[in-house]
């Protein structure tokens, strides 16, 4: 792709496990802009929970701004079955936002037994989720963007 500071990159993180997300969203801002993204063309938007993401998306989606949106969150099991239905509600909406209006909309909502799982995905410097989800940001943009122009 020859030029990224085009690129407009939406990030939407849960504030539930807060300390995940700031470190997923850090990484991933940090990653962009070192890949050519402006500062400026990232949003970020905050939701209480893994499960209000995908309105969030969708409503971002709409907007027709973005060329990609980013989902940063973690769930953990508890005791009972709600941990299940968040993490398959979560990522079913944001497929179906990611399908609806062909955007990529790159999931890295950790769903894991133990929220150390979470933390060390989100914090250590070798496959962190964080940077992982920006460069599979841009790759799925220069796709997308290749794709339209070889379909006209």
């Amino acid at each position: 792709m020859k030029n990224k500071k085009d690129i407009r990159i939406a990030i939407v993180g849960s504030d539930f496990q807060k300390f995940v997300t700031d470190n997923l969203e850090s990484n991933c801002i940090t990653t962009l802009i070192k890949n050519g993204v402006r500062r400026d063309r990232i949003a970020t938007v905050r939701v209480p929970g893994s499960l209000e993401i995908p309105l969030a998306a969708l409503l971002l989606a709409k907007k027709k701004r973005f060329d990609a949106i980013i989902a940063f969150g973690a769930i953990h099991k508890g005791e009972t079955y709600h941990f299940q239905q968040v993490a398959d509600e979560c990522i079913r909406g944001c497929m179906n936002v990611s399908l609806e209006y062909e955007l990529p909309v790159i999931y890295e909502v950790l769903a894991v037994y133990d929220i150390r799982d979470a933390e060390v995905r989100a914090t250590r410097k070798k496959e962190n989720r964080g940077v992982e989800a920006a460069l599979s940001a841009l790759t799925m943009v220069a796709v997308t963007r290749t794709l339209r122009k070889k379909t006209s």
